[in-house]
């Protein structure tokens, strides 16, 4: 059980690092910035998430879930502003980095577990 979560989080942390060498604008250190990005970013969507998700449900539902893009774009740009070394300039960098970060941490999952 506890190998599988620090896995998820190494995981976690590959897909981010690999997302700050793909997409402009999104800027990591190293890896161990990613280490920590990663942390704070599964805190920031534990807590912050579910009520920016519940009062933006209006949104959602109108645009068939499209807008939680938006929703999971500014978590992600929210938990940069609390890790130093992970920064992401522009708001349209922070919609395909959780797009890309999305897919590349399912198939780094797939391929491990």
């Amino acid at each position: 059980m506890l190998i599988h979560i620090i896995v998820s989080w190494l995981l976690s942390a590959l897909a981010l690092w690999m997302v700050a060498q793909m997409v402009p604008g999104i800027e990591l250190r190293g890896f161990g910035d990613a280490l920590i990005a990663t942390l704070v970013i599964a805190v920031v969507n534990a807590t912050i998430g579910p009520i920016l998700r519940f009062f933006s449900f209006p949104l959602v539902f109108l645009t068939l879930g499209l807008f939680l893009l938006v929703v999971n774009a500014i978590l992600l740009k929210l938990a940069s502003l609390f890790t130093p070394g992970f920064k992401i300039r522009g708001f349209l960098s922070a919609v395909i980095g959780s797009v890309v970060l999305t897919i590349l941490t399912w198939i780094l999952r797939r391929l491990v577990f």
